[in-house]
């Protein structure tokens, strides 16, 4: 059954006789043809209807013709139609099959241009310009767009053939709708897209500027919306759960706000709230909405030729009871609202009984989406003669972005509209047991692979309008981690540079959805790009120059640096661990190797070694600026390794290293570099002996020099374990300078040293800022005090504190604009960190930037900054895990001396027997460093071999340089004890080799 009402119009609409039709309440008419009406359409110039698959269409009377044309059917050949939309001067029809036809104003119609034999599933209609959406969620475009409602950009012509928005690409679409010269678009998860003419506010963006592109109303976002209907100047949208909102022009009342004014931001229509309204659709200058729960329709708007249904004739600004038969509320449910420009339709159906939901009229039909259902079809049916159409499929869902990101919808609790900048919408289990269901089968997984590389990643849009868009970022890593090796990787290449190539912004929505997945999503997403990162780099390392990969690596570890930072930025349980590459090792030894052989390699041979060095420090230099893929071998060979120009020469004498040592640094000409020179030292006493041995014991001896409390540089704490700049200088700022210089000399010849400070030093190197954590290495008791104050769950007023305090001897305001402040719960967390800020930071402030200055004058920050705070302090001071059964599996024996020698044997039992002390001063006798280096006793490669022309007085002696022993071969255990322990306690100042 069809009611219908409003301007004077053809009884019957041509569809019954004149008889036929019966008159209800308020000038409101009821037909009920033989043939149902499947779909209609009111229009500007023409209504239509489609019955049975056929099309009539009737011109409706205007100012030149007063009357009303006789209903027509249109000759279309075999086209069986499924939707009419009427325009401004014609109409467009959808086909069964998707295939989309123009009727112009002379009722001829012709197929559409520009659609490639395209499934279109909706269609929509403005005055001079049309819609369709495709069944893989594309949107196509047409006629004019003087005011940008075509979406292409600003001053794009306008076109009589299928234009694709490509700005909308990716963004999955639910509807689309088109009003006078404004176009709309709603996507699955409820976000709204508004373009085109906005002089009276109809896009919702609070203001009357047009747009010529898609653009989000965000006031829409998150309010469940799942319709929107487009007026001549005004727009209407329905949320699930049936609110109502309005904007755009209300000079007819037809935003229902009991005003007539413009909205140009969306507003709830308050008369219908809690109506739970299930339709709403707007003509020209009216709105109509259904309640489904009372079978009522309401109106509001402009009512001046009874389209309100309003025996008044005038505009009505707030919503109007349209009041319907007794009977039909009983009998009938309500299909369709369909406003036009004078008129108003209700399709109505047979109300089928309570348990069943009657029939819609020709419900709006979505894009294909991948679920779970359709991937248990294929894996069922994928040997089957049904391969051929299950292919099709395939290459529609994976082939286009828009279907893709509108799969695998959180619907549980309607999570999905809650998609936003921070909410992706996705159900992570689902997609992960849909995707391992697919991997399961071969055949798909192939097609799967050819579609998404041959298609899917070409089409990605660098510049999305919608966050939905990006959903695609988050569900290939999962899809490509699955695929064999080859094709994994060249994925992961493809997938990287779609990245990189994303706007700023979205690449920052992006990073956002990333510290926002699962942990274990998070993680494989890391393991796939840290995997294809070694994979390529191995590649480098062994295989054959290829100048294309160096280029290749670097966009896949830009993608694991961005997945880094946001792990660092939001504190995920990813370890910094997973995201090192071991197989950087590989390059380093290669280049390392390759640089040995240069210097003896034929000249006919030195291109191809100059070419493979470059090859692999093109690789190298685009890695150091990830750091956190180095692990702690690779650093410390990289700063082992890295070029120098020569060595820098310090003349001292053994009597006065720091005067010596002071007075050249002062007096070294400015443009020497040293970060670019390796460091010799040079006694007086013996001016031609340039050795290793001088250099560590020159460290040894100078850093005990430097942090003995008689040199007052540092303070110490309580326990006189530790040392800190002092805040009152007592010798002159310059020394500090000085002394950042011989602690980056250190860094730079990877020499352990003497340096009592607490890790907040390598922190601040840095730029790492040190907290109460770290103040606790330094004073412990103070430590535990605050963080007392913190944890205190009185009221810390009973303290009695103030924020004055004294640190150094010396009184502080640690708020210099409240003097005395007191401490209490509101500012206490504000007084601890300032004490800290004080002690680490603004009292040694002077100290510690002369500090700084020199010692990066000295060693390259690139370098330093290759470290974490614990490894730098571990490359300048080494550690204290003493794990002697290493040195002992790790030795090796020269001459005469293997582990079953006699003498042999005596040494290792001599040495299990020595205190723990005693073993550290052997370690300093054999290596010149007192603690264990960075890398853990494996790095200490003691060899061992016998003293030859000695008398049983000889003592064992040691070059330190290459850790190896000269050992004498004892007559008995007991003397080799005695002369060990005399050997590693002799004071002889300086070793010699």
């Amino acid at each position: 059954m069809l009611c219908y009402w409003g301007a004077q119009i053809r009884e019957g609409l041509g569809l019954v006789q004149p008889d036929k039709v019966k008159h209800v309440n308020c000038g409101i008419r009821s037909v009920c043809p033989k043939t149902a009406v499947q779909d209609m359409s009111a229009g500007r110039s023409f209504i239509g209807f489609v019955r049975d698959g056929k099309v009539s269409v009737m011109r409706l009377r205007s100012e030149e013709d007063n009357h009303d044309g006789k209903l027509k059917q249109l000759q279309l050949k075999n086209d069986r139609i499924r939707l009419i939309v009427c325009g401004g001067d014609g109409a467009v029809l959808l086909s069964d099959s998707g295939k989309v036809l123009i009727m112009d104003k002379s009722t001829v119609c012709r197929p559409l241009k520009g659609l490639d034999n395209r499934q279109v599933i909706q269609i929509a209609c403005g005055d001079h310009h049309s819609m369709a959406l495709t069944h893989d969620g594309h949107v196509f475009v047409w006629g004019d767009n003087s005011h940008g409602q075509l979406g292409l950009e600003k001053d794009h012509p306008g076109s009589p053939s299928a234009q694709h928005v490509k700005s909308l690409s990716g963004v999955p679409l639910a509807q689309i709708s088109a009003g006078g010269d404004h176009s709309f678009g709603l996507s699955l998860s409820g976000v709204v897209f508004g373009w085109g003419k906005n002089s009276a506010g109809q896009l919702g963006l609070g203001d009357t500027t047009d747009r010529h592109v898609p653009t989000v109303v965000k006031s829409l976002n998150r309010k469940k919306t799942v319709s929107i209907s487009c007026g001549g100047e005004h727009t209407a949208t329905l949320s699930k759960g049936g609110t109502v909102f309005t904007f755009g022009s209300g000079v007819s009342g037809q935003l229902g706000h009991n005003s007539f004014r413009d909205e140009h931001h969306p507003r709830v229509v308050a008369e219908l709230w809690g109506s739970e309204v299930s339709q709403v659709t707007c003509g020209r200058h009216h709105t109509l909405v259904s309640v489904a729960s009372s079978k009522r329709i309401y109106s509001f708007g402009c009512g001046i030729q009874g389209q309100l249904e309003n025996e008044e004739m005038i505009k009505k600004s707030v919503s109007f009871s349209v009041f319907l038969p007794t009977e039909y509320n009983h009998e009938y449910v309500i299909a369709k609202l369909i406003a036009g420009k004078n008129h108003s339709f209700a399709l109505f159906v047979k109300e089928l009984g309570k348990d069943l939901e009657p029939p819609k009229s020709n419900p709006i039909r979505g894009i294909l989406t991948l679920n779970d259902r359709m991937i248990d079809c294929w894996l069922s049916q994928s040997d089957t003669c049904s391969w051929k159409a299950i292919k099709r499929e395939i290459n529609t869902v994976f082939s286009s972005t828009a279907s893709l990101n509108g799969s695998f919808l959180k619907l549980s609790r309607d999570d999905h509209y809650q998609t936003s900048e921070d909410h992706c919408g996705l159900d992570f289990d689902l997609v992960k047991t849909s995707f391992a269901k697919l991997s399961e089968n071969t055949s798909l997984i192939s097609e799967v692979v050819k579609v998404v590389q041959q298609r899917l990643l070409p089409s990605l849009n660098s510049n999305p309008t919608g966050v939905e868009a990006l959903r695609v970022y988050l569900l290939l890593p999962e899809l490509i981690r699955r695929f064999q090796e080859q094709q994994r990787t060249e994925l992961t290449e493809a997938l990287a540079s779609k990245i990189l190539q994303l706007d700023p912004d979205a690449r920052a929505v992006l990073e956002t959805y990333w510290s926002r997945l699962p942990e274990d999503w998070l993680k494989n997403v890391v393991d796939l790009f840290n995997k294809e990162s070694a994979m390529l780099i191995e590649k480098i390392a062994f295989e054959g120059i290829n100048w294309d990969m160096p280029g290749r690596l670097e966009k896949i570890v830009q993608i694991l640096h961005m997945v880094y930072k946001v792990c660092c930025n939001t504190n995920r349980n990813i370890t910094k661990s997973d995201f090192i590459i071991h197989e950087i090792n590989y390059l380093l030894l290669m280049l390392h190797a390759a640089e040995e052989d240069l210097k003896d390699c034929c000249w006919g041979d030195i291109g191809l070694y100059v070419e493979f060095i470059q090859y692999h420090d093109t690789t190298l230099n685009n890695l150091k600026s990830y750091p956190h893929m180095f692990n702690l071998e690779a650093k410390c060979r990289l700063l082992e390794n890295r070029e120098q120009l020569g060595c820098f020469e310090l003349v001292v004498r053994r009597t006065a290293l720091l005067e010596d040592c002071f007075h050249q640094l002062r007096t070294t000409d400015p443009s020497v570099d040293l970060r670019r020179y390796w460091l010799s030292v040079l006694y007086k006493e013996n001016v031609s002996k340039r050795t290793d041995v001088n250099k560590k014991d020159f460290f040894l001896n100078v850093f005990k020099e430097l942090c003995a409390p008689e040199s007052q540089l540092l303070m110490y704490n309580d326990s006189n374990t530790m040392g800190w700049f002092p805040t009152k200088l007592s010798v002159e700022k310059e020394k500090y300078f000085l002394f950042g210089i011989l602690c980056g000399l250190a860094f730079n010849n990877t020499s352990v040293v003497h340096l009592p400070f607490p890790l907040a030093l390598f922190k601040k190197l840095l730029n790492v800022k040190p907290s109460l954590d770290d103040l606790i290495e330094f004073s412990p008791v103070l430590s535990k005090s605050l963080q007392y104050i913190l944890d205190y769950s009185d009221d810390v007023e009973e303290m009695d504190m103030n924020f004055t305090v004294t640190w150094d001897k010396t009184e502080v305001e640690l708020d210099p604009a409240e003097p005395g402040k007191m401490v209490t719960n509101y500012n206490r967390t504000e007084f601890v960190n300032k004490y800290v800020d004080y002690i680490l930071n603004k009292s040694v402030e002077e100290a510690f930037e002369e500090f700084k200055s020199g010692f990066f004058k000295a060693c390259n920050g690139w370098m330093v900054e290759m470290f974490e705070p614990e490894e730098l302090r571990g490359v300048l001071v080494g550690n204290e895990e003493y794990d002697w059964d290493i040195l002992k599996q790790n030795t090796s024996y020269e001459g005469s001396f293997h582990a079953e020698h006699p003498t042999v044997i005596s040494f290792w039992k001599v040495f299990e027997e020595l205190t723990p002390n005693e073993k550290k001063a052997f370690l300093l006798f054999l290596t010149g460093f007192e603690k264990v280096p960075i890398l853990g006793m494996s790095a200490v490669k003691m060899r061992v071999r016998p003293l030859f022309s000695f008398t049983q007085d000889h003592l064992p002696q040691a070059l330190t340089c290459h850790a190896l022993l000269d050992l004498p071969v004892y007559q008995n255990k007991k003397t080799l004890k005695t002369k060990l322990i005399e050997a590693i306690n002799h004071k002889r100042g300086f070793w010699e080799e």
